[in-house]
C-alpha cells in the first residue's frame, strides 16, 4: 500500500480586524505575543526610537483585543471590520 500525497493549498488569511501599533511607546516586553489567539504578531528584528524591539503585524487579525489586553504600556488600538477581508486576494484599496 503506497500513502497517497495531495498538494496542499497555501494557507488563507481571513482578517477580521486590525492593530494600529504605537511602536515608538512599546518596551518590547512580548506579552502580546503568546497572548494572540491567531498568532499573527511577530517581533522586528530593528529597536524603536527608545532602542525596543515591537510587534509586528501578520495578516488575519481578528480584532479579539487580547493584545490590548494584556499590554502594560497601552499601545495597540483595535479595530474590527464589518465584514472580513481574504488576505490572499485583497488589495491596498479593499483593507482601506
Amino acid at each position: 500500500m503506497t500513502a497517497r500525497t495531495e498538494d496542499k493549498a497555501p494557507a488563507r488569511a481571513v482578517t477580521r480586524g486590525t492593530v494600529v501599533i504605537d511602536i515608538d511607546r512599546c518596551k518590547g516586553c512580548e506579552l502580546c505575543i503568546p497572548a494572540c489567539p491567531p498568532q499573527v504578531l511577530t517581533m522586528s528584528t530593528e529597536g524603536n526610537s527608545l532602542g525596543y524591539l515591537y510587534p509586528i503585524l501578520e495578516p488575519g487579525c481578528t480584532g479579539c483585543t487580547a493584545c490590548l489586553q494584556v499590554c502594560p504600556d497601552f499601545v495597540f488600538e483595535i479595530y474590527r471590520y464589518d465584514d472580513p477581508i481574504d488576505e490572499t486576494t485583497a488589495t491596498e484599496e479593499t483593507i482601506r
